[in-house]
Parts: C-alpha cells; structure tokens; sequence
C-alpha cells in the first residue's frame, strides 16, 4: 500500500472523528449567508414594484408641476412664459364673488352629499362578500361572483347608454307601464331634478357592489379555517359564525378603505356624473372634479380650474391625516 493511499484525506478525518471532536459551524457564516439571501430578495422586490413606482412619479406627482397655472393668467396660445404672473388673484376671487361662493356651495354639498351616502353604505360590500362566501354551491357562486363584478368593467358611457335605453321617456320601462295602462304620460326619470343623489348612488352600487367584495372575499379566505370548525363543534349557527367570526376579521380591512375613503371625499370622479348630467339635474349633480372639468374646458379658465383643484388636493392630505389619527386612536391601528 502507498504512502498516498494510507493516508486519510481531511474530509474523510474529520467524518471519522467523534461528533463532539468535529469543527463547529461559523455562526458567523450561516448568519453572512443569510444576509445575503435577504439582500438579494430585497433588491429583486425593489426591481418588481420599480415600473409601478415610475408609473404613479409620471402620473401622480410629475403632474403637480402644473400647479404652478394657479399663479398666472394663463393663455395657452401664449404659453406659460407669455402669460401675466397675478399671484393669488384666482384664490381671492373664489372668496370674493358671492356669486362664486354661492355656487362653490353647492357644488361642496353634491360632492359631500354623494360622499356620505357613500359612507352610509360601505357596508354592503362586507355583507354581500359574507354572504357570497356561505353559498355551498361552487357553480352558483361563480356565477353570482362574475355577473355582479361584471359591470365595473363596463364604461359610465355604455352604462348611461343601458339607463337611457331602459329609463328613458320612450325607453323600455315607460313603454311597458304605459301598455299596461299604468300611465298615460311618461315618467321623466332620467330629465328631472328629484333624487337625483339617490339615483347616481344605486348606479354606484349596481356598477361597483361585486368589485367591492373581492377584497373581503380575498380577507375570509385568510382567516383560520380552525376558527370555523371549532364554531360549529361550539354549537354555532351559519350566522353567528359570521357575526362573531366572519364580521370581525373584516373589521381590519374595512378600516383601512374607510379611511382611504374619507380621504378621497372631494374625489368623486367626474365620468359617473358628466354623462348622466343635463340642462334638468345639472345643479343637483354638479360634484367637484365636474365643476372643475366645466370651468377649465367648457369655461375657458384653467387657472381658476387648477387653483380649485389644488385647493381639493390639500384639503384631501389634511382628511387623510385626520382620518388616519381618528383610526389610530380607536383602533391602535395606522396606515400612514
């Protein structure tokens, strides 16, 4: 036998060696390797969200820039170099008119008046996801989930083309009452100023109530399947399983839209309502980013448009840092 194959190598040394006569591990080196790992994970999550995080720089904040339009008389034929700098002349002018702060009024109470009804029904996206959630038959809630969150895909311009169709005075509904001798005029539901509110919120709902529940279904589904089970060993019916375990593990998430929610109160939106307005509910209808959209396209005043809106902007951080501290108060929970 050889020298060299007599030999024991290192590895084959320390393998025949007792246990507590090995090496032992560099903690050093497990927790370095660790590092690493987490490092790596942390820069390929970065470089995930990084085309979203340029996409709301482009859209959300490069676009502030254009508030500097508040402080001109801007003329779009001279350009912002050729326009006269007036300062705070168009903010002045909101306070100044009474006729402004008269108008101004009643936009605020459409805006906050679709906002709170908002509010007062938030709530039934919560229900309707519990309830969807205790259909047993998979093919009946399929089907219930896909054709209630059809219609948020559907553009305010088709859906005010499914209103017109039905609701209209020689739409479908007028026609069948008044074969039926139920009327002799038609009802005027689309070209009149009653409830007009109550009108956008059940076309609110009926558009947003499925899509709104996908984000509860997507919190029952996280919840403790053990929680349920014990329920029902418990003696627990259907719905006080969903009263005292369902309901309050969609508190959490509630909250956090809620509070997202009242930040946005002066955000309606302005399609839901530009199509549905006309010569007959245009004063009841009117919300703020509509009013905003008419006075700097249809009334030529971008610069009163652009002071009006970044006033909205502020007031909407304030809201959203109060709502945020009123959360956190009674909830011990904060998003911001």
């Amino acid at each position: 036998m050889s020298l060299t194959q007599g030999t024991p190598t290192t590895a084959e040394a320390n393998a025949a060696a007792p246990a507590k006569l090995r090496p032992a591990p560099d903690p050093r080196r497990r927790r370095g390797s660790r590092e690493v790992r987490s490092a790596q994970s942390s820069k390929t999550l970065f470089l995930m969200i990084l085309p979203f995080l340029v996409l709301i720089f482009l859209f959300s904040y490069l676009p502030l820039a254009g508030w500097v339009t508040a402080f001109y008389d801007y003329r779009p034929a001279l350009g912002m170099s050729g326009s006269e700098f007036v300062g705070f002349q168009w903010f002045e002018m909101l306070v100044s008119s009474p006729t402004q702060m008269q108008q101004i009024g009643q936009v605020l109470t459409n805006t906050l008046a679709m906002s709170f009804l908002g509010f007062a029904t938030s709530l039934l996206p919560v229900f309707f996801a519990m309830l969807l959630n205790e259909i047993r038959a998979p093919w009946f809630r399929n089907s219930v989930q896909t054709l209630t969150t059809l219609p948020n895909f559907i553009s305010w311009v088709l859906v005010y083309m499914i209103a017109f169709s039905l609701f209209s005075t020689s739409g479908l509904v007028n026609s069948v009452l008044h074969d039926s001798g139920l009327i002799t005029t038609p009802i005027k539901f689309l070209d009149t100023d009653q409830h007009v509110w109550l009108a956008m919120l059940l076309w609110s709902l009926w558009k947003g109530l499925g899509w709104g529940a996908i984000l509860y279904l997507a919190a029952i589904a996280a919840i403790d399947p053990a929680l349920y089970e014990s329920a029902r060993i418990d003696g627990a019916g259907r719905f006080q399983i969903m009263r005292y375990i369902t309901f309050p593990h969609l508190m959490p998430t509630y909250v956090v839209l809620l509070v997202l929610s009242i930040a946005n109160m002066l955000n309606n939106g302005m399609e839901q309502y530009y199509v549905f307005q006309n010569a007959f509910n245009k004063e009841y209808i009117q919300v703020l980013d509509l009013y905003v959209y008419n006075i700097g396209i249809t009334g030529n005043s971008l610069s009163m448009a652009t002071a009006i809106g970044m006033l909205k902007s502020l007031i909407s951080v304030l809201l959203l840092v109060a709502a945020n501290a009123v959360a956190k108060r009674a909830r011990g929970t904060s998003i911001i």
